[in-house]
């Protein structure tokens, strides 16, 4: 599902990976740590082709990154969810739609495109709020609009950054029981955190990134 091969990558003369490789497989939930600035970030970011590798190969449901001209990236990305980090919620537009605008760019039609909001709305536990604005709801409310935003189409692969970094404990566990539920029903989960309590006695399987390599996996 997601593999890199001799993967190196570098920002001007600072390397952020250098020859690293690892699979994950199809239904997965993985876990991707490290001390800050060790490019968690990054790794991300080259899976959804943000940023290239300069050296090595990635694969991702089944596509070969290296070869994808930059026409093609919007339709892998259409099989990738991404929670972002700063959540990236558009303040002028309301629950519903910012969750609504990744099937609008899908040209899907309006009634399939509420069918399928109000449905991850219901899932997320935020139906009632749909016509507040991102502001309007709490720092973990948001978290879980941008949740919804992620999966509404979807996507064989859900990826997340920090998803958790700046919500209190009880809210935690609530975003962690949906990211479990998501893989639960199929995706296969991919989250870069720094927080040891996320994946510490989780039993998944846990990559430890350090000085530009992958220092060990464990089993959280």
């Amino acid at each position: 599902m997601i593999q890199f091969s001799g993967v190196s990558k570098y920002y001007d003369k600072e390397i952020i990976f250098k020859n690293i490789s690892f699979t994950i497989e199809k239904g997965d939930l993985v876990y991707v740590t490290g001390p800050s600035g060790v490019g968690k970030t990054t790794l991300l970011k080259l899976i959804y082709c943000a940023e290239l590798p300069d050296e090595g190969h990635i694969n991702v449901a089944g596509w070969d990154l290296k070869k994808l001209r930059q026409g093609t990236i919007p339709y892998l990305r259409r099989n990738i969810g991404v929670v972002f980090q700063d959540f990236r919620l558009l303040p002028n537009k309301t629950v519903f739609d910012n969750i609504a605008l990744t099937l609008k760019i899908q040209d899907m039609h309006p009634k399939e495109i509420k069918e399928n909001v109000d449905e991850v709305l219901k899932n997320i536990r935020l139906k009632h709020k749909s016509y507040l604005f991102p502001l309007q709801l709490s720092g973990g409310e948001q978290q879980r609009v941008v949740i919804a935003r992620a999966i509404v189409s979807r996507p064989s692969v859900l990826l997340a950054d920090e998803p958790t970094g700046n919500l209190d404990s009880d809210t935690s566990a609530a975003i962690m029981k949906l990211f479990k539920d998501i893989n639960a029903k199929g995706a296969t989960v991919l989250i870069a955190t720094h927080n040891e309590t996320l994946f510490q006695g989780s039993g998944r399987r846990t990559i430890h990134l350090r000085d530009s390599q992958i220092e060990k996996e464990t089993i959280g």
